[in-house]
């Protein structure tokens, strides 16, 4: 399996060995949630029956069913390790480390902590520097979502967000001289209620 899963890393451009990929897919799933949660039990029991008047079902998954944690642990094992350390950000963008630093605890770039230090997603960096218009979209993301939500904003068709008759992606629409601020309008209500 491992040389399978070597190709399948190569062909999408990853950086990391078989055995590194499925480390990180072991970790990503273990902070995920547990290997068999049951829904309901993430619920008052006022909660678990509003919940059921409406017909969300919180029964557990049963044995064979498809886990739904799959697709969330393989796009959080991608992200992380497609995202970039300090000093490949610093050299993309042609400036010192320092500089990096003080762009993510101003909001011009966005990143998190891991173990050995910040990585930073690489959804934000061009070719040569940093997607244009940044600043001002990071500034109306909530605080409160994931890089996870965050990238996978940046990085889908958006039916507000037309190239031609075309909807794109927040960062495809930045990289072609779209008005930044129509994407930070649409970031800025990630994670309230369609």
């Amino acid at each position: 399996m491992s040389i399978a899963l070597e190709d399948v890393l190569a062909r999408a451009g990853l950086r990391v060995t078989a055995t590194e990929f499925l480390s990180l897919v072991e970790d990503a799933a273990r902070k995920l949630a547990p290997p068999h949660p049951d829904p309901g039990a993430y619920f008052s029991a006022d909660q678990r029956a509003a919940l059921a008047a409406v017909g969300v079902d919180l029964s557990p998954r049963a044995d064979g069913e498809r886990d739904p944690r799959a697709k969330a642990v393989a796009s959080q094992a991608v992200l992380r390790d497609s995202a970039m350390t300090v000093a490949e950000a610093a050299e993309r963008v042609g400036v010192d480390t320092s500089r990096i630093r003080h762009r993510v605890s101003a909001g011009r770039l966005t990143g998190w902590k891991d173990r050995g230090g910040w990585r930073l997603p690489a959804w934000q960096f061009t070719d040569s520097g940093v997607l244009p218009g940044l600043g001002m979209v990071l500034a109306k993301v909530p605080a409160d979502q994931p890089q996870m939500v965050v990238a996978a904003f940046m990085t889908t068709p958006q039916e507000d967000l037309l190239l031609g008759d075309r909807p794109t992606s927040p960062r495809d629409w930045l990289l072609a001289g779209g008005d930044p601020r129509r994407v930070a309008t649409l970031a800025s209500t990630l994670g309230t209620p369609a």
